[in-house]
């Protein structure tokens, strides 16, 4: 993290900037409230002040803290979301996990600050400053970089989505972002070099060599073009194009459904969210800074320095917001992480209840066994009625049967044909009663 503050002389001064020297996110060595103090300090008759804490070296600390916190904690989630409730490994859900892991990481630089800023010197030795200003400076770049390729991977899969379905797909994007990586690594090279702690004044920042006020203007100008403007300005043109593809496909098709319009409404909160917070919170940063190249900036303003500090570092806070939260797919995930957490609570309870009813079930299991029996001896006995029933209703049918054929019946159980013709002639009497009889005595002395 380049300091936005860098000093370069030492300063009785802890309510001003420059004894709060930061190792903060832009790249930038003596800017800003360097060169004001110093002309300050010797123009101008500034009572000492004593030597200790003051509001701000406790109240920026904390902020910083703070920001730091919530960024970890949302990218985290973001990286969590990504890795385990993903269903597929689209290229969106790599360059967002890409963008996450960037974020965190910028956001390691922040407690280094907040101790810096505390102390009123850099108690971390010259090694971990130049990892610590190095690490800092690849992930911000990265950040940045990353919210480039989505915005070029959203223009592609808009605008372009035949042409481009051979670029977009996970092998490419993991390649898009190990080169996103190494061009950060190339970029902070002059941090890398000259990153040290001062000897005069005990802060981490960058030495430039001689000129250093030629070096430190340059170094303005390069990491505002490569690291601000550019990526605005690739970031404004890929919305751009695809607010107006959005616009004229509707058009074309002469589709007025309020699905279209929806659609249409998201992507335009989207583009508008997105260029937004990205401007919001790193314009003040590189604006001071280029504007500090121009005139010398005042130095009664020290809390407005330290706002445009924290505002980089914010822009990685609200990167799970704008590229998470708006997305419905990471509203499921995140849903569906809560819902696993509150269900690791609940299983506590659910075991606890489950014990309690095997316990009743101990208890209960000699009367269950017990009343088992009795209602199986009941069925069986149920089973036997029925059996002789049914035992008894086919002896009934056989014995019909017997009678009807000593009456003269056949198999069927009806007359005979010469029955019916004697009995049309009127020459046949009827058959005797006495088989009937039997059979009623038959049927009787079984039931």
């Amino acid at each position: 993290s380049l300091s936005l503050f860098p000093q370069t002389v030492p300063s009785p001064y802890p309510h001003l900037p420059l004894s709060l020297l930061l190792c903060n996110d832009t790249l930038l060595n003596d800017t800003l409230l360097n060169d004001t103090l110093f002309n300050c300090i010797n123009s101008t008759n500034i009572p000492e002040m004593p030597l200790g804490p003051s509001v701000a070296g406790v109240l920026i600390p904390l902020i910083y803290i703070i920001v730091c916190v919530i960024g970890l904690g949302g990218n985290s989630l973001v990286i969590h979301i990504v890795l385990h409730y993903s269903k597929t490994e689209s290229v969106t859900n790599i360059y967002i996990l890409n963008l996450a892991i960037a974020d965190e990481l910028f956001m390691l630089g922040l407690p280094f600050l907040a101790v810096q800023n505390t102390l009123q010197f850099w108690p971390f030795g010259s090694f971990m400053c130049r990892l610590v200003m190095t690490v800092d400076s690849i992930n911000q770049f990265t950040s940045i970089f990353c919210l480039t390729v989505m915005s070029i991977d959203r223009y592609l899969a808009v605008v372009h989505p035949i042409r481009s379905s051979k670029w977009r797909r996970p092998q490419v994007a993991k390649v898009v972002n190990g080169t996103v990586w190494a061009i950060s690594f190339l970029v902070v090279l002059p941090v890398v070099i000259f990153a040290n702690v001062h000897k005069t004044g005990g802060t981490c920042n960058i030495s430039w060599p001689r000129p250093a006020d030629i070096w430190r203007a340059a170094f303005i100008i390069y990491t505002s073009t490569v690291g601000f403007f550019c990526p605005l300005l690739i970031i404004c043109l890929c919305y751009l194009l695809i607010v107006f593809k959005i616009r004229s496909s509707g058009k074309k098709v002469h589709a007025t459904s309020t699905k279209r319009r929806k659609s249409e409404r998201k992507v335009t909160r989207m583009v508008v969210i997105v260029v937004a917070v990205f401007v919001f919170c790193w314009l003040p940063f590189y604006a001071l800074n280029i504007l500090n190249l121009l005139v010398s900036l005042p130095s009664e303003y020290p809390g407005l320095y330290y706002f445009v500090v924290v505002m980089g570092y914010a822009n990685s806070c609200a990167n799970p917001i704008v590229y998470g939260f708006l997305s419905e797919n990471f509203k499921r995930g995140f849903r569906k992480a809560l819902c696993r957490s509150s269900r690791k609570v609940e299983s506590h309870d659910l075991t606890e209840r489950q014990q309690q009813q095997e316990e009743r079930r101990r208890v209960l299991k000699p009367r269950e066994s017990l009343r088992r029996v009795v209602r199986d001896e009941e069925e069986e006995e149920d089973d036997d009625d029925r059996e002789d029933v049914t035992e008894m209703t086919e002896i009934c049918r056989i014995a019909k049967a017997k009678a009807g054929d000593i009456g003269g019946k056949g198999p069927n159980l009806g007359p005979p044909a010469s029955l019916h013709n004697g009995h049309t002639n009127g020459s046949v009497k009827p058959l005797p009663e006495e088989p009937v009889e039997k059979n009623s005595s038959l049927e009787i002395s079984y039931l």
